[in-house]
Order: C-alpha cells, then structure tokens, then sequence
C-alpha cells in the first residue's frame, strides 16, 4: 500500500492560507494526549481455524450500494479441537447460515448480536486439521458501515459503490474494493486476519458492459438474460484475506507482457491511448525485482487498474493491484512528472505482503519497509544512482518532518488502532534502516538474504525476525544489535561533528546529542583533491573522536562518505570544505548539503548546481535562487538560466528558470516565453503565461485555447485564475459580485489573487476603489499577526506597486488618485 498523502500535499500557498486562516483565527483547545493504549499489547491473531477456500458469488444493486452475496468457506481447525467457528462479518444482513455436507445444507444456529463478529455454532466437535464447509446467504451494507481509517487509508469500508446512480456526469460508475487492514470482511464473510491464507474463487455479475477484475485468472464469462454477465475469477495459489479484490466499471483493458505471463492495464476509456506511457515499465520493473531477488514474478499474471476516489495511494492485491486517479494522466501531464513510485512500490509488495506477508500488523515493516525502500532501487537502477539517493534522502526527510514519530518502534505490540501503524514510520523509516542495513552487509548478502528470506517463508506469514535469521544465515554475524536498536526501538541518532587540525592529525569528534545512544558503523574519507582515503569506524559512546595522521591537510573530512545514516546532524564544515565537497564528494546527498550550505551563506556557490549533472540538483539550485530572488543579483547565472529554460530535459526546471528570467524584466527573453508557452509540458506552458502577462497579454489570450487543453485541477484553476486577472473592465461588476458571494475562507483567498491582479489594469476610480476595499476588508477579517493576513496585504502592495510603474510611464491624475488611495491602506 502507498501512503496517500506522500504524493497529494497541498500547494504551498493553499496549504498556509488553511493554516492561518482557519486555525489560528479560531480559539483552539489544547488536546490532551490519550496514552491508555500504550499498555494494551496487540498480539498476532490466535489462529483457531485456517483458512482452505473461499468460493464467492456476488450481484449488485447499484440503486442501494448494496452486495447480495453467498459465500462457501472451506477451512479446519488450526490444531486443536473445536465446536465453535468466529468469523468476521461487518454490518451485514444475514440470510442463511448453514453447514454443507455435500450437495445437503445443514442450518446451523449462530449470533451475530454486535454485527461484526459472527459466532457459528457447529453440529459437532472437529479435530485439528478435519475440513469443513460453510454456506452463508448475506447483504453487505458498506455505504452503512462505517470504519476508522488511517495516514494510508482514508476510511474502511471495504466495497465502494462510485457514482452508482451515474448522477455526476463527469465521474464513471465503478465498483471497487479495499481490504487492508481488515475492511474485506465488510463484503465477504471471512478470518479477517494477516495470518491466514487461502485460495479463492469469485464470480461476479455485472451489467454486461462493464469488464470486471479480480485476484488470479479469468476461467470463465458467463452472458444472463437479463443483460448482466457473470464473470468468474480463480485464484488458485494462497493469499491473505485482505488481498482479495474486486472491481468492475467502463475500463479499457491494454494487455502487455513479461515473459509468457499476462501483464494488462485497466483504464478510463479516455486515458487508454497512453496505457504503454503510464505503465510501460512495468514489466522492466517485474525482470529487474526478478534478478536481484532470485525469486521470479511468483503469480499467474499482473494487472494494474486505475479507479476513482480511491482511499488510498494504492494497494497490492495479489495479481491485481489497484491505482489512485492520479496515476492516470496524459501525455501533457507525464511531461511534468509520473507516480513511477507507486508503481514500483506496489509491484514489489507482490513479493513482499503477498507471497510473504506480515503475521500481524504490529510487523507491518515485512511488508511496507521494504515496499518502501523498493523505490530506491528501481530509481537507482533505472535513471542512476543519484535518483535513488534522491528517492532516499527524500524518505528519510519526510519521516524526520514529524518529531511524534521519533516515539515510535518499527515494530509496535502497542498501538491505539491497528491502522496506525501505517506512518512515516514503517514506511519511510523503515525504508531508510534497510538502506543502512544494504550498506552494512554489502549488496551481495542484502540480496541473497532477502532471497532466503522469500524461499524459506513462500506462502507463509513472518515478523521481523524472520527477517533477522535470513540476514544472520548469509552474512553469518550475529545481527540482533541492528534489529533491536532499529526495529524494536524507537528515535534516530542526533549528531554534532567538529574538526580539529593540529598541523600533524585531524580530530574527527562526533557526539550523540540524544540519551540513547546508538551503534553506528559508517565510513570517515579524507580527501586531498579528488583522491579519497577512506577509514570504517564505529560511532558506539556518547563522544567519539578519531584521529588522523596527515603529511598535508586535508581539503575536507566527510564524515558517513557513503551518506546513508539516517540521523540529524550538526556537521561544522567550512565554506572551502564544502565547496570540496561539492566538486569531488560527488554522491548527490553530498552535493545537496553543500548547496543547502551555500543557501545558508546566500553564496554564488549556489549557481554551481545548475551546470549539475542530475536533475534534481538543478531543481535544487533552482528553487533556491527562486526563493532569493529579491535578495540575490543573480545577473551572473542567466546564460545557465537561459539554456535551462530553453532545453532542460526536466520540464519543471525549464519551468522554474522561465520564472526567473522573467524576474528579470528583460524584453529579449519574449521570444523564448512565447515559444515556451506553447510546449507541450504544463509546467513550461504555465511559466510562461505568468511570465508574459504583464507583457504581451493580448498573445497569451490568443493562445489560451491550447494552453488550456487537457487541463484539469490545480493547472485547470492557475488558467482560470489569469483568465480572470486579464478580464476586461466591463467584468468588473461579475467579477466583483463573485468575489462577494463567497463565505470567509480558503476559496475566497483563491480567488483574491487574480481579483486583485485584475484591478491593477482597472482604470475607473470608483470601481478600484470599491475592489480594493472588497479585498481589504477580506483581509481585516483574518487574525492579525497570521500569514494569511500578510499574504493579502502583499497583493494589495503589488497593485500599488504596479500602479506607480504605470504613473512613471504616464502621469496621469487618475493613476495618480489611485496611488493616494492605496497609500492609506499600505501605511
């Protein structure tokens, strides 16, 4: 499964003005933190029986979101005897619950008084491992069943009847399902639990429009009378409970493939033409996971569908894994940017979760850790190993963004709800242990080890020291160190590091900032030029220091040379050791400190990043000129500037370049923005709108048509926010009235922006003024001292600035009044 909000983060603006707007104009109580769950311990789900199989047959009422479902479960005692069957079963109406005896059905009594637990009590007692049938007749009722989600999962209903009706013209009707943690129970009576395993058969009818999907292979269609079709889907090798799916809608089904097995794409019909530009990699992505593994691409097929409102990034099903909307873009869009990641992440889950699963949620990190660290090394692999130290460094931030994770084990026995513990912490810090663990042993033993890991457990559910026992059997070191200071505790290392050169050695002093203290052996280089001399030392005590002998002193000392410890630092390196360590240090987190230094010294140094080789270097220098801007003359970086915004291969930086030549206020970069606007990547297009607006207006509304193509949400809203800004005058009593229909919020501040743009080429007094005071009043109504309030009255300052432009060109009495006007609202 992908977390959801690592890949949907609100824009920076929309994000602050949420921020100050809504909480800090509103008296907020203090919460206080309910810690009665520390002392509950979660243990692995006590198996009474295994599953064996389950043989499902289900309709649908799309009028009442309804699943009219019957059910054969086969299962047996685990091992010892047993009168009595629970099963999870969550807000049904039940029909009939019988026991089956060939083709006899035995009803059988039961209670079901809470509506989640069903209670079977059976005709007699059975043994351990003696197979019995359970026949139950039901109506799931998801849309009336409501569950608790999680950072990774939204909500926990289990089945999702979208747009049923078909009464949002703009959304298909889909029906699609979500079992992680334990929502498939919603829609199919089952042991809703991480430790079981069955094989399974599912037929589905539907209207016979509509293709279905679901686990293993499709054995059989069947077309009614009635004009539904009932498709059945066979999985005939075990899974998890909660990997069990189903959807069914208007797809388009492009079929591709690894090897002799079927790999297929399920789209909106719209997005079809571009299935092979979304998911081309994927059978790349199978072989590679193949190879370093030694474990081939263990189901019958693989099939990847898109759907919408899902409540999730994504989720691996086995044989089927299911797909945000967001994945399905065109190829405009792809320009800018994919989510390659998603699909790395999934593919590697059908390894890791499906045929290896986790035992209990509480080791979620057998499953999602290593999910998670799969995208380093498809992206290392793929486009270089700077992308995959990119993808690392970006894990590692984002879990060190959030101090309350810093409280938390990997693997956690205590938790408040079973859906926390899909966090920053299983994930992205997960990820990051496995990359210092990669480190420690070597790519040989990581890779045997999760082999052995795989080999060992196949079809089987594990924790984290089943992980442990594969990485001691290689490596043949006793590894319980590692697993006990990084899956069995919590926090990360906080690091002071000092040098000190007495003409002979270096001191290499590195303190531990935090009360624990933790073991980590990393490498210390010493480089004079571009020559490296590297010495493996173990970082065990509060203070360590370490000495080095040199004949000449070194231009820079890096401490963790292969910079993958996942720790804050404090590193006092100077501006000359790290403007070495930029040009010969070379791995990109390397080069990313050094700017981040540069940044903090406002230092030319910066305009070095944009000759980088990597991309994201280049993004990286970029965004920060862009935020110094008014601070930084960076006159001197425009050649690099102008061959970025003219033919980077990354979109988004001839995006960010564009932004700042135009900064610039030079009419010899027009023909490049007017050239660039018509690109075919949004970012660029948009770019470059912003940048000729206030020059060439009248080109950009010429053109807008096809700027406007394919656009949807945020980009659709940016072009109808100009739209807006560059009306004519005659809009201004619409324009105005819109903007006074809307409550105090986050969409009226939306709407501020290009409203107030607009009134900088308003030339009747009257209606300036009764604009300007529309959005001041606006801004009078947010909480003095938030940044909201700042925020609009920096629009209000852009229209006074604008207008003294215009009254330096033309002196004219009516700008002239409108300047005296704005003076007395930016006092």
């Amino acid at each position: 499964m992908a977390l959801l909000n690592s890949f949907h983060k609100l824009p920076a603006l929309v994000f602050s003005l949420f921020i100050c707007s809504f909480l800090s104009a509103q008296s907020i109580d203090k919460e206080v933190e309910d810690t009665s769950w520390k002392k509950i311990y979660r243990a692995t789900p006590t198996k009474d029986f295994d599953l064996v199989h389950t043989k499902l047959d289900v309709r649908f009422d799309y009028a009442k979101a309804y699943l009219y479902g019957k059910v054969q479960i086969t299962l047996k005692p685990h091992f010892y005897p047993a009168r009595q069957l629970r099963l999870d079963a969550k807000g049904m109406e039940l029909h009939e619950v019988s026991l089956l005896k060939g083709t006899q059905k035995i009803k059988l009594r039961y209670d079901y008084s809470d509506e989640n637990n069903l209670n079977i009590f059976l005709d007699k007692e059975y043994k351990g491992g003696e197979t019995l049938s359970i026949y139950i007749d039901y109506t799931a009722k998801p849309n009336e069943y409501a569950a608790k989600g999680s950072e990774a999962i939204k909500e926990a209903k289990g089945l999702y009847f979208i747009n049923p009706k078909g009464e949002e013209k703009d959304k298909p009707i889909q029906i699609w399902t979500q079992g992680e943690t334990e929502a498939n129970s919603v829609w199919c009576p089952t042991i809703d639990k991480p430790n079981q395993r069955q094989t399974d058969e599912i037929s589905m009818t539907v209207p016979d429009k509509y293709v279905t999907l679901s686990n293993g292979l499709l054995v059989m269609q069947k077309k009614n009378t009635d004009g539904t079709r009932t498709d059945t889907w066979k999985m005939d090798l075990p899974q998890a409970p909660y990997l069990m799916m189903m959807a069914a809608g208007d797809f388009k089904i492009y079929k591709d493939k690894w090897r002799n097995k079927e790999v297929s794409y399920y789209l909106e019909p719209a997005y079809a033409p571009y299935a092979k530009q979304i998911f081309g990699n994927t059978p790349e992505i199978i072989e590679f996971y193949s190879k370093i593994l030694g474990v081939d691409f263990p189901w019958q097929k693989y099939s990847q569908i898109v759907v919408r409102d899902f409540v999730s990034g994504a989720e691996e099903n086995t044989t089927a894994t299911v797909h945000n909307e967001s994945v399905q873009r065109t190829p405009r869009e792809l320009l800018d940017g994919n989510q390659e990641d998603y699909i790395a992440h999934e593919l590697f889950h059908q390894w890791f979760g499906d045929l290896v699963t986790t035992e209990s949620w509480s080791n979620i990190t057998v499953n999602e850790s290593l999910a998670n660290y799969s995208e380093v090394l498809w992206f290392g692999y793929k486009y270089g190993k700077d992308a995959g130290d990119a993808k690392f460094l970006e894990d590692m931030t984002y879990y060190l963004s959030d101090p309350a994770k810093e409280k938390l084990n990997l693997v956690r026995f205590n938790y408040a709800d079973k859906e926390d513990v899909f966090d920053l912490v299983s994930y992205q810090k997960g990820g990051a242990i496995l990359h210092m663990l990669r480190n420690y042993v070597g790519d040989s033993a990581f890779f045997k080890a999760l082999n052995l890991y795989l080999t060992t457990n196949k079809f089987k559910s594990t924790e984290a020291t089943n992980l442990r026992l594969a990485f001691e059997e290689v490596t043949g070191e006793d590894l319980n160190w590692f697993w006990n200071q990084w899956y069995y505790g919590s926090g990360h290392p906080n690091l002071k590091i000092d040098y000190i050169y007495t003409g002979e050695k270096v001191k290499v002093i590195v303190q531990q900032q935090t009360g624990k203290l933790f073991r980590l052996p990393i490498a210390i280089d010493l480089y004079s030029g571009p020559t490296k001399e590297r010495h493996k030392v173990w970082i065990e005590k509060q203070s360590e220091v370490f000495e080095f002998p040199y004949s000449k002193k070194p231009d820079l000392v890096n401490v963790d040379g292969d910079k993958i410890l996942l720790c804050v630092k404090e590193d006092n390196k100077t501006m000359e050791n790290y403007e070495h360590q930029f040009k010969y240090a070379r791995t990109f987190i390397d080069r990313h400190e050094a700017l981040e230094y540069f940044y903090s010294k406002m230092s030319k140094n910066i305009f070095w990043g944009l000759k980088d080789k990597y991309k994201g270097i280049r993004y990286q220098a970029l965004g920060i000129i862009a935020e110094l801007k008014d601070s930084m003359d960076y006159k001197e970086a425009e050649p690099e500037l102008k061959k970025i915004a003219e033919s980077d291969e990354h979109r988004p930086n001839r995006a960010i370049a564009i932004s700042l030549l135009s900064y610039l206020g030079k009419d010899e970069y027009l023909p490049l923005f007017k050239k660039s606007l018509l690109d075919s990547s949004f970012s660029v297009s948009i770019a470059s709108m912003i940048a000729l607006q206030d020059k060439d207006m009248e080109y950009v509304k010429e053109k807008l048509h096809l700027i406007k193509k394919e656009a949807k949400g945020d980009l659709l809203n940016i072009i109808r926010n100009f739209e807006i800004s560059s009306s004519e005058e005659s809009k201004f009593d619409s324009l105005y009235n819109a903007f006074d229909a809307i409550e105090f919020g986050l969409e009226k501040f939306e709407f501020a922006e290009p409203f107030t743009r607009f009134l900088g080429h308003v030339t009747d007094f009257n209606k300036f003024k009764k604009g300007v005071n529309a959005i001041n009043s606006f801004r009078k109504n947010i909480q003095p001292g938030t940044q909201a309030r700042e925020m609009v009255m920096d629009l209000i300052k852009g229209i006074l600035k604008k207008k003294e432009e215009m009254y330096s060109k033309n002196n004219s009495e009516d700008i002239k009044k409108q300047i005296d006007y704005l003076k007395t609202i930016v006092k």
